[in-house]
């Protein structure tokens, strides 16, 4: 008799199916494989599933060195052959949940996953939706489909729901090490989702439903929107009123209660925070509820690009010089800092803003070589003394670790420091300019 997949889980003779490969589905991959599993990575993208086959990685925070062993002893693979499915025992679905033009959800890369899955799901399979998504996809739009296979969820197949929680570049808080949290379609299914995952990842903790899993993670992304809307409000406050922003959160963070820092900047970035809290305001609005917080700092965020280039227009008019024509050298591009994830940057934003003034703009960016959006491509020039002088404006958008600021300041003629990176580590600082 064939052994319960709760039993085959924990002897690791379950196979893992792993649908998406990107920077939440190919770490996952690997820590299963790691974990002693035999995994399958799905994917459309014919060069990524030749890149992991090679042994070869393609995120930041999966080395070679982690990927190359597992496909070498057999643990882990990538196909674009969805027949493959058929033979998988446990599923994670991690594909991407855009936003339409209309910031409404789209969740069409689910339902194509679901419907690849549904042709070769069987009894005993688990299938777990790790795509952040608005409450009540897994249980209205998910199993529906799976049904209409003649099984039922809870009784034939299990189906849960597990928000990802990755957070590229940080090296401490891992898809490994960071708390994991499952709620199931029944009961049974969030058992033997926490059992699937736990044999991976130390810490889970389990909640009543799919619905209240996915409503996890969206408080947790409208949190951080919500307090860095503040806090970007905070900075265009502070510029009216003379005050150093920075010096004024840095003080405040003096608190040991009932206050966190949060810091302005250019904007939102990356796949979670400026995207997931639309999805809870779209759901609110279709139960005629209006999600007030959630649009104002949806609203405070999207504009700080502009915000960022009007200080830009004004410091150079202060200096007698005008953005139509002024070369502006602007320093990273990726959303975040020590990473090359573009998604949704506001550097992007900035940049085309400022060219669509007349400004001659060239960025450096050592983790992004170049970049292509809005039907526009850019290179990341080289950063020399020689291209900081001759530009009017050195601009810091994105605070990588790699750059010297006090070279950068030296070697310009004015620095406008969005990220308040100079602090602490420029000692004349009569050419810089905060935020």
């Amino acid at each position: 008799m064939k052994k319960k997949l709760i039993d085959r889980i924990r002897d690791r003779s379950a196979r893992v199916g792993i649908i998406g490969l990107g920077y939440v589905g190919l770490p996952l991959a690997v820590e299963f494989a790691e974990g002693g599993y035999k995994v399958t990575g799905f994917d459309i993208s014919t060069e990524k599933v030749k890149l992991i086959n090679g042994g070869r990685s393609y995120i930041d925070d999966i080395p070679d060195n982690r990927v190359a062993p597992q496909v070498k002893s057999g643990h882990l693979r990538a196909t674009t052959d969805d027949k493959l499915l058929a033979k998988m025992d446990c599923v994670s679905i991690c594909v991407p949940t855009p936003l339409s033009k209309t910031k409404d959800p789209d969740i069409s890369y689910i339902i194509a996953a679901i419907k690849w899955l549904k042709k070769y799901l069987h009894k005993d399979m688990l299938i777990v939706l790790e795509s952040t998504t608005y409450p009540g996809t897994t249980d209205e739009v998910i199993r529906p489909i799976l049904e209409e296979s003649g099984l039922k969820a809870g009784r034939d197949f299990y189906l849960a729901f597990s928000p990802e929680r990755v957070d590229p570049g940080n090296a401490y808080f891992t898809t490994k090490t960071t708390p994991r949290v499952v709620g199931g379609q029944t009961e049974k299914c969030t058992r033997i989702a926490k059992a699937y995952y736990e044999q991976v990842i130390p810490s889970i903790y389990a909640v009543s439903s799919t619905r209240a899993a996915e409503m996890v993670k969206l408080l947790e992304n409208t949190f951080r929107s919500v307090n860095i809307g503040l806090v970007n409000e905070v900075a265009v406050m502070c510029r009216r009123l003379k005050l150093d922003v920075w010096e004024i959160i840095n003080a405040a963070a003096t608190k040991p209660f009932g206050f966190m820092p949060f810091y302005p900047g250019p904007g939102l970035g990356g796949h979670c925070i400026p995207i997931d809290p639309h999805y809870l305001s779209w759901k609110l609005k279709t139960l005629n509820y209006y999600a007030r917080f959630i649009e104002l700092a949806g609203d405070i965020n999207s504009h700080m690009p502009e915000w960022v280039v009007d200080r830009i227009t004004g410091l150079l008019n202060d200096h007698g010089k005008a953005v139509n024509g002024c070369k502006i050298m602007v320093l990273g591009v990726a959303y975040k800092k020590n990473i090359c994830d573009i998604r949704e940057s506001p550097a992007l934003d900035v940049i085309r803003i400022l060219e669509n003034l007349g400004a001659k703009t060239k960025y450096n960016d050592p983790y992004v070589p170049a970049v292509n959006w809005d039907k526009t491509s850019l290179k990341s020039s080289r950063l020399t003394a020689s291209v900081l002088n001759k530009s009017e404006l050195t601009v810091i958008l994105t605070d990588h670790s790699d750059y010297n600021y006090q070279w950068v300041v030296d070697n310009s003629k004015m620095v406008f420091d969005t990220r308040n990176a100079t602090s602490g580590v420029v000692k004349n600082r009569s050419r810089i300019f905060l935020l």
